[in-house]
């Protein structure tokens, strides 16, 4: 069965400074869609965030490009399978070089906490109680 995908393009100052912070996260670099312009980070099998440095981000968009640390273009959310594993990536984050954003959501049955990465974008971590997720 075919599953959808979702590329994610972000802008960076600087792809190498990208890709050593997401590879310290724990995600991997796909080697064949990666160079000096651009780190291909695979989340997961359905997930893939293109990190491309602003001139070849430029050949995409007619628009100006957001300056992520003065303006939100966009609010990533990814999904844990625990508390305890949101926790674990948002501090991951922050020792490699990310830095806390927002406060700590609990709501019982979700847990949050959020985390801009070198270049300003927010990336939200989020758990939510399976029990709640109805079929």
């Amino acid at each position: 069965m075919y599953q959808q995908m979702i590329f994610v393009n972000l802008a960076v100052n600087d792809v190498d400074v990208s890709r050593k912070f997401f590879s310290e996260l724990g995600y991997t670099i796909n080697a064949q869609f990666s160079d000096e312009n651009c780190a291909s980070v695979v989340i997961s099998d359905t997930i893939v965030a293109m990190l491309l440095n602003k001139q070849r981000y430029a050949d995409f968009t007619k628009k100006e490009i957001a300056d992520s640390t003065k303006t939100s273009e966009v609010l990533l959310c990814l999904s844990a399978e625990s508390r305890e594993k949101v926790d674990e990536l948002v501090d991951r984050a922050i020792a490699a070089g990310g830095s806390a954003s927002g406060e700590t959501q609990d709501h019982g049955v979700m847990y949050g906490r959020a985390f801009d990465d070198p270049d300003g974008h927010t990336w939200e971590v989020m758990w939510m109680d399976p029990s709640m997720v109805q079929s």
